[in-house]
């Protein structure tokens, strides 16, 4: 069976998070929220770019792409609950906040449709409602929620946002707005089965849009600067995490609304 795009590219990414991760050591971004005052932080961060690193590994190689997912899922599961959650729930008033947890609710709904599709006899014995249809109905349920926080960051933070758009662009500000409106407007057409499958894939061909117009130039013109390689995968990965999303709605109508606009699509 041949391997999907999304799939292909969603493991490129963790590999890149990984490298990421070892390159830049303790100063990485990408691992910035785990406490300074953890014991043994250093070697708590290496440990989580090498499972980043070899779980996008092992999503390349079907023998080892089961495992891959059960870590995968795993890991960036706790991130979201113990990295993530508590600072939205001591904060809640803070966007960012949110856009934060919104981050890695979209990676992993990408990491639980792969989980979903090619889960083991174990999963499917234990973990029914976490694997094949219901799992990728979960999957898509965690893009429904991170959708909205990533779009309206850009309205609680329309400056910080319009100025990341490239100035050849134009608009900047009405660029905010409507990317920001556009995954409200994904998120609400997957929820209530609104041309679910048009709405996701253009959510993720606009989240690829703005990684390749707004990071790939900043690396280019500052290939020094972590920050711009930590937003890059970030960025990445959230768009990675929808394109696979949106995969799994490939067997329903590009219009299609109600119930058979509902129906899954997964390899496994």
């Amino acid at each position: 069976m041949s391997m999907r795009s999304s799939h292909a590219v969603y493991a490129a990414v963790m590999i890149g998070l990984g490298l990421l991760g070892l390159i830049y050591g303790n100063a990485c971004l990408i691992w910035e929220q785990i406490p300074a005052s953890l014991p043994g932080r250093p070697a708590v961060m290496f440990a989580c770019a090498m499972v980043a690193l070899g779980t996008g590994i092992g999503l390349l190689l079907r023998p080892a792409l089961t495992l891959a997912c059960r870590f995968l899922v795993a890991f960036l599961l706790l991130w979201l609950l113990l990295l993530k959650l508590p600072g939205l729930v001591l904060a809640p008033q803070v966007m960012v906040r949110w856009e934060s947890f919104a981050e890695t609710a979209a990676t992993l709904a990408g990491g639980w449709s792969l989980f979903a599709a090619y889960a083991g006899a174990w999963e499917r014995r234990h973990l029914g409602f976490a694997v094949g249809e219901r799992g990728i109905r979960v999957a898509r349920l965690l893009l429904i929620a991170a959708l909205p926080m990533i779009g309206l960051s850009h309205f609680a933070y329309a400056d910080l946002t319009a100025s990341l758009v490239p100035k050849w662009l134009g608009f900047p500000v009405g660029w905010t707005y409507l990317t920001g409106a556009a995954s409200v407007a994904a998120a609400a057409g997957m929820l209530f089965g609104i041309v679910p499958r048009l709405a996701a894939s253009l959510e993720a061909a606009m989240l690829w849009i703005i990684t390749l117009f707004v990071w790939i130039p900043r690396v280019a013109t500052a290939p020094a600067a972590q920050e711009n390689w930590a937003e890059f995968a970030i960025s990445c990965a959230i768009a990675t995490g929808a394109w696979l999303v949106a995969d799994t709605y490939r067997g329903v109508p590009w219009l299609a609304s109600g119930g058979r606009a509902r129906a899954v699509s997964f390899d496994g």
